[in-house]
């Protein structure tokens, strides 16, 4: 058990250096240098170039946007316009254009009969539905029919007549030719740079009078909705029915080594709800509101409306990159020491599939202790100091164990 301590100490307190071996090997040589020159290919071509990881990067953008819908179009046979169809009206990043309208008008407090959905022979048949969220009052229990029909509906209390989501009405279609101007400013804290989506020479007159083109007019801050979403591969109509939720995305990547002018948006497009565009449930996007009014003697009632939209949401993303100091050292040093990897994979080479690796061992690995060292400093009339490698295997792959014996007397 001593012995063994003893062992274990003496090998946690050792020190390896590295020792030179020079193998002429056309094989391991060509390996070598192919591993070398790949290594630097991938720091100087993606690190570094694609990467520009030579870079401090700003992530942290502070961005703020603006919107603004113009456009007319006809629904329930009514010119409606941007007052009409845009909610909420603020202009946020954030918004949507109605394109169908379901009105319920004139609804007072009280009790009347449900929909066809909650259909009933007796009071029993509309105790089940208790307590439901999907009606549009509260379920009383009570089973109305009228004396010349064979099958009644559900009594609910709420705001009378209970909404009909049947009727067959034809969205606004004139959506498409609605334009939408955004405006939108970013900050680059750490390098404290401020920057506009369209050029700051931009006049007015080129503004109002031009329209997005991902090749043509690649600044122009006007998007006409028929092509945001021809951009997305989807079909007006179709959208206009159901309702939809439409992606703007303004990435800012910006080199600030170059001229901050060069410093300007790209602008891509996407339907945010595609996982649910075939779906049975929950297809579309569609809300609703209401507006309140009082009768001469005080009684409230309102008018409902179920709005079928296309929602746009205005995303911003991106970064900015300058040269520094730092991070140029970091990669560099990464790169040189990476650069050893080749020598690490010929090594392995060596050590395991070449014929005569046992003998590339012992040239590579060397155990030299402290005896060894006072015995090779000892003056040797006669003859120069030297180390001589001995015929004892260490523990250490194989590595040559010099003892005192094996040294020159």
């Amino acid at each position: 058990m001593g012995s063994w301590m003893w062992g274990f100490v003496t090998d946690l307190f050792t020190y390896e250096t590295t020792k030179s071996v020079v193998v002429k090997s056309w094989s391991v040589g060509i390996i070598n240098r192919i591993a070398q020159l790949l290594i630097i290919a991938y720091f100087v071509g993606w690190v570094f170039i694609h990467e520009k990881a030579y870079q401090e990067i700003d992530t942290g953008i502070e961005s703020s946007v603006m919107t603004k819908v113009k456009g007319f179009g006809y629904h329930h046979d009514q010119v409606m316009d941007v007052a009409d169809y845009i909610f909420p009206p603020q202009g946020a990043g954030v918004f949507c254009i109605l394109t169908k309208l379901i009105i319920t008008g004139n609804q007072f407090q009280g009790r009347c009969p449900e929909t066809d959905y909650y259909k009933c022979d007796t009071d029993e048949d509309c105790h089940k539905h208790y307590g439901s969220i999907l009606a549009h009052g509260v379920i009383t229990g009570a089973c109305l029919k009228d004396s010349n029909e064979t099958e009644g509906r559900c009594e609910i209390e709420g705001w009378c007549p209970a909404e009909d989501e049947k009727p067959d009405i034809k969205p606004m279609l004139d959506v498409k030719n609605f334009t939408i101007f955004i405006k939108n400013s970013v900050r680059f804290p750490l390098f404290d740079v401020t920057r506009g989506n369209f050029p700051s020479t931009m006049t007015s007159k080129q503004i109002r009078s031009c329209t997005y083109h991902p090749q043509d007019q690649p600044f122009c801050p006007i998007f006409r909705v028929a092509d945001v979403l021809n951009f997305t591969g989807q079909n007006v109509a179709a959208l206009s029915d159901k309702g939809g939720e439409i992606g703007i995305n303004i990435e800012w990547k910006c080199n600030f080594d170059l001229d901050v002018e060069k410093c300007q948006p790209k602008y891509s497009f996407t339907r945010l709800d595609a996982p649910f565009a075939k779906n049975a449930v929950s297809k579309g996007y569609n809300f609703r509101f209401a507006k309140y009014f009082k009768t001469q003697n005080g009684t409230e009632f309102r008018t409902l409306y179920k709005a079928y939209a296309i929602r746009f949401d205005v995303m911003v993303s991106g970064n900015a990159g300058k040269f520094a100091t730092v991070p140029t050292l970091i990669n560099l040093v990464a790169a040189f020491t990476s650069i050893g990897l080749g020598t690490v994979l010929c090594d392995i080479i060596l050590l395991n599939c070449l014929k005569g690796a046992e003998q590339y061992k012992a040239k590579k690995f060397e155990e030299v202790s402290d005896a060894q060292i006072e015995a090779s400093l000892a003056p040797s009339p006669g003859s120069q100091l030297s180390l001589k490698p001995g015929l004892k295997s260490s523990y250490d792959s194989g590595a040559i164990s010099l003892s005192t014996a094996d040294l020159p007397v």
